[in-house]
């Protein structure tokens, strides 16, 4: 049976849910329909842009950028500040009612979630029927507008989702990838980062339809297993199924919140160098190595990406770590400022257990990883008591 996927957006979400409840409370004034962000102060004009109107985004505000930038652009731009509360208590509300049609969902984020439409596809005569009805169903019940992108699976439900916005249903059927998909720039492409598109830009792929009529074997001598997984993307190849119950994070990691956002490649770098130390000795502390790996960013929109990649050989050493974890930052990177990074390692096995090397390997990275055992062990006795920060790398030090 041919799988049918929905995936649901939440128009300009924390703008919107704010709105209605302003709405509620006898506000005149509809954000949603005046120049209007949400995040900044108005009176100071400092912070950033976390969501924005439509009315905003026709004088060129975008989310992610600085308040003070967003009111040069619209001087009578309203402000209100974010409210994690109600965003929290209006995506439990969305999520209860779209479960009243199946339990068979999968939420990626506070305004966004999979469905799996297949076991109840019998009960409507299209799944645009069944789209459209909990699309108006949402905007009737609770006063705000949701996308709903159909397909055969995750990544092309996804990608249909962003077509036009606000409350719309949009399919993208594999019959379908080359007229709509293709065209678009491959900057629009679901996991496609700034670095990522870089280096495709640089192999003249401007487009979609570009990388899926290209070599794969190329894409993956310049952007390794990335490139193999952006290739599929692009070809409508996704094998990902909607887990309908979170899965238990079996795993060790470590993540960070910052003060400020940061902005660059070489902030992350420094950020991850102290997440990859602390992930490492807790993987140590455990007696665990890991064969996963996962980094995790938060954009200053609160937007939240993953991004994760399989081991040939379990570890717990702190240079592959933050190598693996940077590694998967530049593929995903949209170049956005970011307010939190993180590592999480999974699919681990005891220490002791024995791993496959050959000669060569047993020869030459024995004295090295002897030696950095020993290293390791001594760090983390150092750590274990006077605490993580107690030894930091030279390169961390702030002068």
């Amino acid at each position: 049976m041919t799988s049918i996927i929905f995936h649901i957006d939440v128009n300009s979400a924390f703008l919107s849910w704010t709105a209605v409840e302003e709405l509620k409370k006898g506000s005149e004034i509809d954000l949603r329909t005046i120049p209007a962000i949400i995040g900044g102060d108005q009176k100071s004009r400092r912070g950033v842009v976390v969501a924005k109107s439509i009315p905003a985004k026709k004088y060129g505000i975008r989310t992610g950028e600085p308040a003070a930038n967003a009111f040069r652009k619209c001087p009578d731009l309203i402000s209100v500040p974010p409210d994690h509360t109600l965003y929290k208590r209006k995506s439990t509300e969305l999520m209860g009612y779209l479960r009243t049609f199946t339990d068979q969902i999968e939420q990626v984020s506070v305004d966004e979630c999979y469905l799996d439409f297949t076991a109840i596809k019998h009960q409507y005569s299209s799944p645009e029927e069944g789209a459209n009805r909990i699309k108006n169903g949402v905007k009737e019940r609770f006063g705000f507008t949701v996308n709903i992108g159909i397909s055969t699976n995750k990544v092309l439900a996804k990608m249909a989702s962003d077509f036009e916005k606000p409350d719309k249903v949009h399919t993208l059927y594999p019959e379908e990838i080359q007229k709509k998909m293709w065209p678009l720039p491959i900057g629009e492409l679901y996991m496609a980062g700034k670095a990522s598109v870089h280096t495709l830009k640089k192999l003249e792929i401007n487009t979609i339809g570009d990388l899926a009529l290209s070599d794969p074997e190329l894409i993956c001598l310049h952007l390794k297993s990335h490139g193999k997984t952006l290739w599929n993307f692009a070809n409508g190849i996704c094998d990902s199924k909607v887990h309908s119950e979170k899965q238990e994070a079996k795993g060790i990691g470590k993540s960070t919140t910052f003060k400020e956002d940061l902005e660059t490649l070489e902030e992350a770098k420094e950020a991850f160098s102290h997440l990859a130390e602390g992930v490492s000795g807790r993987l140590r502390k455990a007696d665990q190595k890991a064969y996963m790996i996962s980094m995790e960013i938060k954009y200053n929109d609160f937007k939240t990406v993953s991004h994760q990649k399989q081991l040939g050989k379990a570890t717990d050493d702190v240079k592959i770590i933050h190598q693996t974890a940077v590694e998967l930052f530049q593929e995903l990177w949209d170049g956005r400022a970011f307010r939190l990074l993180g590592i999480r390692t999974s699919k681990l096995v005891a220490a002791s257990e024995p791993v496959q090397m050959s000669l060569f390997d047993l020869e030459i990275q024995k004295p090295f990883d002897e030696k950095h055992k020993k290293l390791n062990k001594a760090l983390e006795e150092i750590r274990t008591k006077f605490g993580e920060d107690a030894v930091v790398k030279a390169g961390n030090m702030i002068s």
